[in-house]
């Protein structure tokens, strides 16, 4: 019986130590904040070994005591020597030699939201620019903007990140760099409705450099049509919850007889036929009701 027993603690101890052990992920060594996961270790007091989430005040309690440490902002080997200190001198341990490593990190979120292909949260560990977080997003989505909008934690105001030169690296200082606590957001273009008597009725972005007219729509439109009234109106927020309409000489405008109208985001461009009718109330609500819901560039109506 006793050699049986002998062979049986032998086999659990030879299985004990054929286990791999315990791996933490190999995360950048940066300051801890709430909601960090700690995981405590010690050679010399084994008992203290244990997982500790940063509390929201920054706290965690102490291992052995029922007194709290607080750590928000210091460093893995800071951590480890407030820790033994304090053991000290509650004198629990001459010497508790207790190790501190970072198991996951949640207090450095970046959020990139908007026209993206995919919004994310992420933590920025290891120095993330605007770039990175873009590519972790997948990328711009076709209803982005021209700008891209970074809310920096602590800042005064945002920043507006021109899409264009950011992209083409002419300026590296337009990457900025992003850490825990800032947004990053992509709006959508804005869209101009183009409506009536062209050959591509739709809904179009306005142009890059945020500037449109009547006689760029028109090209995207690709031209009027036959039969083509010598006015259009244009349908303009008031600012009171409806719109003003405005009339556009457009066969004038279309020989180069008057200046090109600027056009805003969310106005409505009607070209009617030789009739000359106007866009009724109820037809224009559903126009811009339709525009406002429409999330993909361009859209064509067939006659």
């Amino acid at each position: 019986m006793g050699y049986l027993l002998l062979s049986l603690l032998t086999f659990f101890l030879a299985a004990d130590q054929d286990k791999p052990p315990v791996t933490l992920p190999n995360l950048p060594v940066q300051p801890v904040g709430a909601g960090d996961l700690l995981v405590i270790s010690s050679t010399e007091a084994p008992e203290l070994g244990r997982s500790l989430r940063v509390r929201a005040d920054g706290t965690i309690p102490l291992p052995g005591t029922a007194d709290s440490l607080h750590v928000e902002g210091m460093l893995p080997a800071q951590i480890e020597a407030g820790i033994n200190w304090s053991l000290q001198q509650a004198k629990l341990y001459i010497d508790p030699s207790v190790s501190v490593a970072i198991a996951e990190y949640q207090s450095r979120p970046v959020s990139v939201t908007g026209a993206v292909k995919k919004p994310l949260v992420f933590q920025a560990l290891g120095g993330v620019h605007l770039l990175e977080a873009i590519a972790r997003a997948e990328g711009l989505s076709p209803e982005a903007g021209g700008e891209i909008i970074v809310t920096k934690k602590g800042s005064a105001g945002p920043l507006h990140i021109p899409v264009k030169e950011l992209l083409s690296g002419v300026d590296p200082s337009l990457n900025t760099p992003l850490s825990g606590g800032d947004e990053v957001r992509v709006p959508e273009a804005g869209k101009i409705v183009v409506w009536g008597n062209v050959k591509k009725p739709g809904v179009y972005p306005v142009q890059e450099s945020g500037r449109s007219s009547v006689m760029t729509v028109l090209a995207q439109a690709e031209g009027v049509l036959t039969f083509t009234a010598k006015t259009a109106y244009l349908y303009r927020a008031d600012g009171k919850g409806g719109r003003a309409e405005i009339a556009v000489e457009l066969a004038r405008l279309i020989a180069r007889k008057t200046p090109d109208v600027p056009l805003e985001p969310q106005d409505i461009l009607y070209i009617p036929d030789n009739s000359g009718r106007r866009l009724t109330l109820g037809a224009l609500d559903r126009i811009a009701g339709f525009g406002a819901s429409t999330a993909s560039g361009l859209i064509i109506w067939k006659h």
